[in-house]
Order: structure tokens, then C-alpha cells, then sequence
């Protein structure tokens, strides 16, 4: 596939499997459903106080910043509203997440808006309508947002570009962003596996392999770690080197950015069946589970120098957990499916303990301890995408397989 060392993949997936040793951690389901239930009043308690605006941060009071017109996180809500919903067919959590669509037409209608965040921005509410409704309008906005994230496909490097130029007129940012992808990408792959199966279009499928394989072969590490960017030149398409954007160092690895590997190529194995995509998601999870060592909510950075100070992610290990049942779902060795279980169980152990504001009457939003972005100061807040995982990882340890992805 596109030049990937499928066998080696296996080989270092299992070595990682037979190396690891943490011990399982009893599965706590009335504790997962009574947060389950918590998330949902939750936003029921907030549906006036949001209105139709999208939250971006949170604050230190715990209420929220929201979104401006193309924030990469804007979906982030409609797709907790559609858990929602499906969880208490409730209708005003369906008509707060289907009256987000103007916001989300914006983007379809202004290119520079366009970067290859589509895929968070409308799987989780475009698709997720169609899904939930099976509202046509919804479909066609879902369709033309992967018809624009196919566009940004560069058949030199075998990669979907990831950020725009803000302006011709800024050649430092073009500098920055010109051939570059980051492990972010393999969450909006969905996106287009989706339209494939809509409208038989194997187009769709050929550009999210392609990529799918390059993220594999550049961005993953042989050890299961990886770096958040890969460089590419972009006229010839020549791999240059790896980087970080969001993490402590170019050698480091960001747990984000692990984390959202994870997800993504358990989720594409949901669509495509290949099993390279498993094998790539248990490697990178075996990894995590190594990094992770005692510890139940991961570092920003799994690989900090002692002299710096390692702030929690609950984002990073709610991505993680979600990811990691999702792998233990797919498995058809049950021992293998039980032990990705304890890790996901003691990461939303960790998230429960230490993270939680759900019982906290004035918390706008669900965790704590997010690291939205280190190097500029963003160490601790609630953050959207976190709290959305956070609901799919706990429906997904209660056994709920109905997602936007």
C-alpha cells in the first residue's frame, strides 16, 4: 500500500504487544453511565447560555471563549449535541447542532476558510445529521466539505496539505505551512471514507489511503512514537524531516498528536477492513501505554526533560481512551480486546479522579486540565474536543458502536 511495509508494521505491533505488561483495571460502568448522564444534563444546562456560538477555550472561571467564523473546533459542540441526542432523543439537542449549519455554510463558501480541519469540522455535525436525520441538505454540505479536503491532496508527496497561507502577502506563514502534514489529519480521513461510501467515488478512498500510508511511513516512528509534522518539499514532494508544532521538541512526542494517530487509524480500519490501519493503531496505543508508565492522565509531552513541567492533557487522554476502546472493539482475540479495555478503563479512571467537572455546578464544560497549547501559554482549561471525546470514550466502554466518524 503505497510503499508501506505492511509485515514490518505487524511485527513491531506485536513486539510492542508482548512486551507490555500494566496491569487491567476493573471496568467501572455505573461510574462511566452516572458521567454519561452528567455530561448530558450538563449541556442541556447550557443550551441557552451557548445559543448557537461554538466553544473554543475555556476560561479560569470555567465559562467559555467561543469560536470565530472558521475555528478548526467549531464542530466539536454539534457533535456532543448529537451524542446527546441519540442518548436521550431529547429534540432541542438536535435542533441546537442542525441550526449550526449557516456557520458551518461560511466555510464551504470561503476557500481560505478551507484547511484539512474539514473533517472535525463537519463529520461531526454535517454527517452526524445526515446520520441522526437523514436531513439531505446536511449530506450535500458533508459531501462538498470532502470534496474540498480531496482538493487539498498533492499527488508529489502523496499527502493532503495541511494548513492554508493566510495571504500572498505573508511569506513567512506560506514558509511555515508549504508541504507540511501533521498527525491531526488521520481524524479527518473519515470524512472522505464516508463520501466513498455515499457515492462510490473510489476517489474519495484512493486520496485518504494515500495519505493514510504517508502519515504511517513519515510521521510514525519505527518505535510507536511519533512527531507531530512531517516536512515535505513542496515542489518535488521529497520527504525532508520531521517536527513538532505543539510539542516540546522535534524528538519529543506530543501526546495529542499520539493520541489523535491512535483514533485515526482505528477508525479508518472501521471503514476500509485493512488490517495495517489495526496494526498502526496497536502499535501507536502500545507505545502510549509504555509512555504512560504509573501514570493515568497523560503529560502534555510524553518525553519531557526533568526540568520542565509536565502539565497534564485530559484532551490527550480522552482521545486515547476513545481510541484504545475503539482498538478493543476491532480485536478478535478477546485477551487482546480485555487488555486494551484495562488501558482505556484506567485512563477514564484517571480522567474521573483528577479532571472532572461535571459535578461542579459552574463548570460550563466537562474536564479540566487541558493543554490547548504549551509553548503559548495555554497550560490548564476545559477544551471542546476534549469534552467531546470524553463523552464517546465513555459511551464507547459502555458499549454504544453508533458514531459520526
Amino acid at each position: 500500500m503505497y510503499g508501506i511495509d505492511t509485515n514490518m508494521t505487524s511485527e513491531r505491533t506485536n513486539t510492542a504487544f508482548r512486551s507490555a505488561s500494566a496491569p487491567l483495571f476493573s471496568r467501572r460502568l455505573p461510574q462511566h453511565q452516572q458521567a454519561l448522564d452528567r455530561c448530558v444534563v450538563r449541556l442541556r444546562e447550557t443550551l441557552a447560555i451557548d445559543g448557537l456560538r461554538n466553544p473554543k477555550i475555556g476560561r479560569a472561571d470555567f465559562s467559555w471563549t467561543y469560536c470565530g467564523a472558521s475555528d478548526w473546533v467549531m464542530g466539536f459542540r454539534a457533535g456532543q449535541l448529537w451524542l446527546a441526542y441519540q442518548l436521550s432523543g431529547d429534540a432541542a439537542f438536535a435542533n441546537s447542532a442542525a441550526a449550526r449549519k449557516a456557520a458551518l455554510n461560511a466555510i464551504l463558501q470561503t476557500k481560505a476558510y478551507q484547511d484539512h480541519d474539514l473533517g472535525f469540522q463537519f463529520s461531526l455535525s454535517c454527517v452526524a445529521e445526515w446520520v441522526m436525520t437523514g436531513n439531505m441538505h446536511a449530506r450535500d454540505m458533508a459531501l462538498r466539505a470532502a470534496d474540498a479536503l480531496r482538493a487539498r491532496f498533492d499527488p508529489s508527496g502523496n499527502y493532503i496539505q495541511a494548513w492554508s497561507p493566510v495571504s500572498p502577502t505573508t511569506p513567512e506563514r506560506s514558509h511555515f505551512v508549504s508541504g507540511r502534514i501533521i498527525a491531526d489529519s488521520m481524524e479527518n480521513l473519515p470524512l472522505l471514507y464516508w463520501a466513498w461510501r455515499e457515492t462510490a467515488n473510489a476517489d474519495f478512498k484512493y486520496v485518504a489511503d494515500a495519505h493514510a500510508a504517508t502519515v504511517a511511513r513519515h510521521i510514525v516512528r519505527p518505535d510507536g512514537s511519533s512527531f507531530h509534522c512531517f516536512i515535505f518539499d513542496p515542489v518535488t514532494g521529497q520527504p525532508l524531516r520531521g517536527e513538532t508544532h505543539q510539542g516540546y521538541s522535534h524528538t519529543s512526542c506530543w501526546s495529542r498528536g499520539q493520541a489523535w494517530l491512535i483514533h485515526g487509524f482505528a477508525q479508518c480500519y472501521l471503514y476500509t477492513g485493512e488490517a495495517w490501519f489495526l496494526d498502526t493503531a496497536r502499535l501507536l496505543a502500545a507505545k502510549a501505554e509504555q509512555f504512560l508508565g504509573d501514570k493515568k492522565v497523560p503529560p502534555w509531552d510524553y518525553c519531557l526533560p526533568a526540568e520542565v513541567e509536565a502539565f497534564r492533557d485530559s484532551s490527550a487522554g480522552a482521545i486515547t481512551a476513545a481510541g484504545v476502546y475503539l482498538i478493543a472493539s476491532a480485536c478478535s482475540d478477546e485477551n487482546e480486546a480485555e487488555r486494551w479495555r484495562g488501558l482505556a478503563d484506567r485512563l477514564m479512571e484517571g480522567l474521573l479522579e483528577q479532571c472532572d467537572l461535571t459535578t461542579h455546578a459552574e463548570a460550563h464544560g466537562f474536564l479540566d486540565h487541558g493543554a490547548s497549547y504549551v509553548h503559548a501559554g495555554l497550560t490548564r482549561a476545559m477544551l471542546p474536543y476534549g469534552d467531546y471525546y470524553f463523552m464517546e470514550a465513555l459511551m464507547r466502554s459502555l458499549g454504544h458502536n453508533q458514531f459520526f466518524w
